[in-house]
């Protein structure tokens, strides 16, 4: 239990075990309401504020942890079976998809800068060419 707290801590998720009724009545009325027919037998429940934190951690933990079980989740008020979690934890994180949006923005400021500087680089080889083929003809002349 000492090593999922850590992983989710990590990712930014956070653990939390409770009993079943409480949690059920804590449940009630709330988007993910879903989840309470999951809560049967031994059961914690993982959270996050990034969508994917919680997910990513879990499925991380459960494949070197064979007793842990993933029973499914909810996102929103969309119910998640345990494949969904799994699909859900393969996609980039939050801090992942806001790295690419940067590039992507970044990009074409990069190009058009590069565009507006060629043609002052093709000037200065071109004089540079005109200036060197000057040079050989006066040193043969």
């Amino acid at each position: 239990m000492q090593t999922l707290r850590r992983q989710m801590k990590q990712s930014g998720a956070t653990v939390k075990v409770a009993k079943n009724r409480l949690a059920k009545i804590a449940l009630e009325g709330s988007d993910v309401a879903s989840i309470a027919t999951l809560l049967k037998g031994p059961a914690l429940i993982a959270y996050s504020g990034d969508p994917i934190a919680a997910p990513k951690a879990a499925v991380e933990f459960a494949k070197t942890h064979e007793q842990f079980v993933i029973l499914g989740g909810a996102m929103g008020t969309t119910s998640l079976d345990p494949n969904g979690i799994k699909a859900l934890a393969a996609l980039p994180s939050l801090d992942e998809l806001r790295g690419k949006i940067v590039g992507l923005i970044v990009a074409p400021a990069t190009k058009i800068a590069q565009v507006v500087n060629a043609p002052a680089a093709k000037l200065a080889r071109v004089v540079h060419a005109y200036s060197a083929k000057g040079g050989d003809s006066a040193a043969a002349a």
